[in-house]
């Protein structure tokens, strides 16, 4: 089953900048064969279910890994059956409503 999510990691008890950490799981995401885009707080990945969850695992590894004791992390999904629709696709749909 596709998938696209809106995933927001934030290590905690690493101080106040974090684009470290957002860049290493940008690398786990990429190296996955993903397609994200980032935006400000947050990236939108879409993929088949398990390729997506397991870089989401994956990216909790690493940031552990980089020395942040712990994590939060926010995911918004969705999922649909009816027809095959990406996050381009989303986003043109509204557009041409603009």
């Amino acid at each position: 089953m596709n998938v696209i999510i809106d995933l927001c990691i934030v290590p905690l008890g690493v101080g106040l900048s974090v684009s470290k950490y957002v860049a290493a799981c940008h690398e786990v995401i990429t190296e996955a064969g993903l397609k994200s885009s980032l935006h400000a707080y947050g990236t939108n990945i879409e993929g088949d279910w398990d390729t997506v969850f397991q870089a989401v695992k994956a990216c909790h590894e690493k940031i552990h890994n980089m020395g942040a004791p712990r994590i939060t992390t926010t995911i918004k999904l969705g999922t649909r059956t009816d027809r095959k629709q990406g996050i381009d696709d989303k986003i043109k749909s509204v557009k041409e409503k603009l």
